[in-house]
């Protein structure tokens, strides 16, 4: 399971691993924490993966380690969202083309890869959906967080919220053309190419899928 992934995911989990170890050895727990949520999640994908049956490329396992561990150690451990003023856009703006190809991918499954099964603009649609509403649950957690425990993961409140979902509507209609295109056209590359990959990497999933 680990041998087959990349160079970059298995480094970025070493990295993480020593960055928490020595954390705690030196009494610095926020950091330890973050370090050790961060490696959870990167590697959650590997085992959800087991538990489901489906094949996760080894490039889908790299780009979310390289997510993680820019979200949640350079963003909160290392405070990036206040040191450098884009560094929460590029990650709510990625996420949700992320979350759009992940919400596209869920409903060609359902269709098992028929790409005439229904309309592209319909499936597009779902995708697009699927990502703000991933998004608009991520600010209700943030809401939730700060107002229960008294965080400020929220920044300006309201602005930073609307800005957010701004960003997040973005990245999503990014996600979801990708899937459109996919559907509409023969040719592979760039975001279509992720789905590709995945496609022929779980053929069971797409039985009708067709040229």
């Amino acid at each position: 399971m680990f041998a087959r992934q990349t160079w970059v995911a298995r480094t970025l989990w070493a990295l993480l691993f020593i960055f928490s170890a020595v954390s705690l050895i030196v009494g610095q727990w926020y950091p330890a924490f973050v370090a050790l949520a961060t490696l959870a999640l990167s590697l959650a994908p590997l085992f959800l993966s087991r538990w489901a049956k489906v094949v996760i490329p080894p490039s889908f396992i790299a780009a979310a380690t390289v997510f993680a561990g820019a979200t949640l150690l350079l963003g909160e451990a290392f405070d990036f969202y206040d040191r450098v003023w884009w560094w929460d856009i590029a990650m709510h703006g990625t996420g949700a083309v992320g979350v759009g190809l992940i919400g596209f991918v869920l409903i060609f499954m359902m269709f098992q890869g028929d790409k005439y099964a229904a309309p592209p603009y319909a499936v597009a649609l779902f995708a697009f959906c699927f990502a703000m509403a991933v998004g608009t649950m991520w600010e209700i957690f943030e809401f939730t967080m700060d107002s229960l425990f008294g965080f400020n993961t929220q920044k300006s409140g309201l602005p930073d919220t609307m800005g957010d979902l701004i960003v997040d509507g973005a990245g999503a209609i990014v996600g979801a053309w990708a899937g459109w295109f996919y559907l509409k056209s023969q040719e592979q590359g760039g975001l279509t190419g992720v789905i590709d990959e995945f496609v022929r990497h779980n053929p069971r999933l797409f039985q009708r899928r067709r040229k």
